[in-house]
């Protein structure tokens, strides 16, 4: 079954096209095209522009520097172990099941990866552990190393990496070591291990797009059971929760569905970085079939964010779409602008209400926070520096050595990533961690530009850097940490784009060579 074959995607690409045909032949199209090409000359030769494109010295100097061999020497120290251990019993080796079954299975540890996220996403709240993540990518872990010792080429891709990563690991490990309360931070430091762990394996192990592409599936596929889920709790009907809604500026909002999560905001969040993917994937999958279960899946999941009135989460994924749009192709962001617009009147009552609560500071939610924020400033004065140790349980407990809020509760973490961050590990620590997002993006934008790799692989990649560009606002107002899975996701999305910036190198060196 082709495109040409259904009449629905037929009559939709019909439409598109004559949209895109309209739009380019309009004075505001042509004016904009014309604005954009010399706004483009002027920043392209401007010192700033310059600045930030280009790759710095840290960065040109990892490969070969002495802090990039001494970490390579420390995460590949199992391997070289059992490369002697493979010299001096390969034929043992070689001839055992069991090693060649263990071979075989971290050959698929795309396949795992996806599916320990396909059952994070489906696991009930009730039932789900955090520190099940923690155990899950420790075994993945162990399957690296051990077949590794059948396949003893295997190795961690410590050039993949860069030296922000290895910087802010050790900020990590800092902030436990000299926490205020090393206890309260261990559970942490598991979280933040498996975060780690998780880049490292994706980088060493994924091998080509069509891995990448495997386990992206298995992510969307996740998501999609937990918005039907989410869509079906609306229909039964859930209780209001006064605390996760102004009731009052809010009148006749329905309950917020939060569908496997403790929270709606979990939820919503969990959406803002994985739905981008949907449209790599439109792009990527041929055949009506394929791209009509695409859209049926994105629909799904788009009624679901709408359902969890997630004010930030709403403006995280406008954002990534935005972005999705302006690496494929800058022009078409207008337009979709204005279609945005046009829409808004379709929109349900409630949700254009709740739209329109965005900044008000009668809304008690978006006022409590100024009072958190001041919390937060009390701390920093004092601990700037150093920050209080790992986790949000620390930094609670150093709160309330402080006066209290207005209500005379204390803040139970700083309702924000980076001040969060800064609460916990000190300056260096937020400076590391903001270095490495820069990178990141910086990375991911090169990577996509400057042609490397497969449209396929830059598809994936633009869905990757735009759903990390929308948690990146979200966590403006949320601290989107707190919940665990959603900070596993976070650093998934971090290590696909890693990924898909080695795939892009490996393949231009193939193509050059």
């Amino acid at each position: 079954m082709t495109t040409s074959d259904s009449i629905f995607l037929s009559a939709l690409a019909a439409l598109w096209q004559s949209i895109k045909t309209a739009w380019a032949e309009s004075c505001i199209g042509r004016f904009l095209h014309r604005a954009w090409l010399g706004f483009r000359r002027l920043v392209a030769g401007s010192a700033i522009c310059q600045f930030l494109w280009r790759e710095g010295v840290w960065t040109r100097r990892w490969e070969d520097s002495l802090f990039c061999r001494a970490v390579d020497w420390v995460l590949n120290l199992i391997p070289r172990a059992f490369d002697w251990v493979h010299r001096k019993a390969a034929r043992v080796i070689d001839n055992s099941i069991a090693m060649r079954l263990l071979g075989s299975l971290q050959s698929r540890m795309y396949l795992l990866v996806g599916l320990l996220f396909l059952i994070m996403l489906v696991a009930p709240h009730s039932m789900w552990n955090n520190l099940y993540g923690f155990a899950g990518v420790l075994a993945l872990a162990a399957l690296f190393y051990l077949g590794g010792l059948a396949q003893h080429e295997m190795k961690v891709q410590t050039k993949a990496l860069s030296v922000f990563f290895a910087v802010y690991a050790i900020f990590v490990v800092y902030s436990f070591l000299f926490s205020d309360g090393r206890r309260l931070s261990l559970r942490f430091l598991c979280f933040h291990l498996t975060c780690l762990i998780l880049v490292i394996l994706l980088v060493s192990c994924i091998k080509n797009t069509k891995q990448l592409e495997t386990l992206i599936f298995l992510l969307l596929l996740g998501l999609v059971i937990a918005s039907l889920y989410g869509c079906y709790q609306r229909v039964i009907g859930i209780e209001v929760v006064a605390s996760q809604q102004d009731l009052v500026l809010n009148e006749g909002m329905p309950a917020r569905v939060y569908s496997f999560f403790d929270n709606p905001n979990n939820f919503a969040e969990i959406l803002v970085m994985v739905m981008p993917f949907f449209l790599a994937l439109l792009l990527n999958w041929k055949g009506a079939g394929a791209k009509l279960m695409v859209l049926l899946g994105a629909a799904i999941c788009l009624v679901a964010i709408g359902m969890t009135y997630g004010r930030a989460s709403w403006i995280g994924l406008a954002l990534a779409f935005i972005v999705f749009v302006g690496m494929q192709n800058w022009r078409f962001i207008p337009l979709f602008v204005v279609l945005g617009l046009a829409a808004m009147p379709l929109l349900p009552q409630t949700i254009v209400n709740r739209i329109f609560t965005i900044g008000n500071m009668e809304d008690s939610s978006t006022s409590y926070r100024f009072a958190i924020y001041e919390a937060v400033g009390n701390l920093l004065k004092d601990r700037w520096h150093t920050g209080v140790g790992l986790g949000s349980d620390v930094v609670r407990s150093a709160f309330e050595t402080y006066p209290t809020m207005f209500d005379g509760s204390y803040p139970i973490h700083a309702h924000n990533n980076y001040l969060q961050i800064w609460c916990e590990m000190g300056v260096g620590g937020i400076l590391s961690f903001l270095a490495l997002l820069l990178y990141q993006l910086k990375s991911g934008l090169r990577a996509f530009y400057n042609g490397y790799g497969s449209r396929r692989m830059k598809n994936l990649l633009a869905a990757a850097v735009a759903g990390f560009c929308g948690i990146l606002v979200v966590s403006i107002a949320e601290y989107t940490w707190f919940y665990p899975r959603n900070m596993f996701l976070f650093w998934l999305l971090l290590g696909i784009i890693s990924t898909c910036v080695k795939l892009g190198k490996e393949q231009e060196k193939a193509q050059t060579a």
